[in-house]
C-alpha cells in the first residue's frame, strides 16, 4: 500500500458505496432526513471537482406538497409520452413499461433540483474554452457525491429524468442560464435492493465490462492477457452486498 491509499476499512465503505448504491423509487420511508444528516450529504455535493473550481451547481431543497405533486404531474405526462413512444416503436419491453415505478416524488419526505449555472465564473472558464459542456459534466459529480454519501448514511435517492426541462425550470422559477440538471427524490428507504430495479424487472442487465474497455483507438489493440482475466473475474468485493450481480 501506498502512503497515499486508504486502510482497508476505509477502502472498503467506498467500494461498498459504490457497489451497494442504487436508484430508490419505491421503497421510500417518510421519516424525515435530520439536518445534520442532509447538511453532511449538501457539503459532499459541494466538494465535488469541477472544470475551473466554477462549481457550478446549487440545490433546491422541495418539501412543500403543493410544488411535489405538480412535479408529478409533469412526470405523468412525460411518462405517458414516454409509454406512447416504445409502444408505437415496437419495442419488445412496451407492455413491460407501464409496469415500472420510475419515481418517487411524493413518496420520498425530500425532494431536491441540483442546477447548473451555466454562466458562473465568467464568459470564459479556465479548461471550459474548448468543450463548453464541462459546467454540465462537473455538476453531475456533485450529484454522483451527494449520492455515494447518502448510500454511507442510508439514505435512499432516486434520479427523476423523465421531466420536460423546460416546463420544470417554469415551475421552479429558474432563471434563463440555470439549467435543471438533476431532479432528486431522497429519503430513508425499507431496503437497498440487491441489484438495480431495472436488472430485477428484465428490463435490461448489466454489460460485461471486458466488451466495453478498448485500447489505444477503438478498433482495439488486444489488451494484455493479464487484465483481460481480471476484467473477466468477479469484480465486486465479497464484503458487498449484491455480490450476486455479475
Amino acid at each position: 500500500m501506498n502512503q497515499y491509499a486508504f486502510n482497508t476499512d476505509e477502502q472498503q465503505g467506498l467500494y461498498r458505496a459504490i457497489y451497494e448504491r442504487r436508484d430508490v423509487r419505491s421503497q421510500f420511508l417518510p421519516d424525515p432526513i435530520p439536518d445534520t444528516v442532509l447538511a453532511r450529504l449538501l457539503h459532499a455535493a459541494h466538494h465535488a471537482p469541477s472544470v475551473g473550481f466554477m462549481q457550478p451547481w446549487d440545490f433546491i431543497l422541495i418539501d412543500s406538497l403543493s410544488v411535489r405533486q405538480q412535479v408529478k404531474a409533469l412526470f405523468d405526462s412525460a411518462n405517458a409520452a414516454a409509454a406512447a413512444r416504445f409502444a408505437a416503436e415496437g419495442d419488445p419491453r412496451a407492455s413491460l413499461y407501464p409496469q415500472l415505478k420510475l419515481e418517487g416524488i411524493l413518496d420520498a419526505p425530500l425532494n431536491l433540483c441540483i442546477t447548473c449555472d451555466r454562466r458562473r465564473g465568467g464568459p470564459t472558464v479556465l479548461g471550459r474554452t474548448a468543450i463548453l459542456e464541462m459546467d454540465l459534466f462537473s455538476a453531475c459529480l456533485a450529484v454522483q457525491n451527494l449520492w455515494l454519501a447518502a448510500r454511507a448514511e442510508g439514505v435512499g435517492v432516486g434520479w427523476v429524468s423523465i421531466l420536460d426541462n423546460q416546463k420544470l425550470s417554469a415551475l421552479l422559477g429558474l432563471p434563463e442560464h440555470v439549467y435543471p440538471l438533476a431532479y432528486l427524490c431522497i429519503g430513508y428507504v425499507s431496503e437497498f435492493l440487491d441489484k438495480p430495479e431495472l436488472a430485477n424487472r428484465g428490463w435490461r442487465q448489466r454489460l460485461p465490462l471486458e466488451a466495453l474497455v478498448h485500447h489505444n483507438q477503438w478498433i482495439s489493440e488486444p489488451l494484455a492477457e493479464t487484465l483481460q482475466e481480471q476484467l473477466k473475474a468477479t469484480q465486486i468485493p465479497d464484503y458487498c452486498h449484491p455480490a450476486r450481480d455479475k
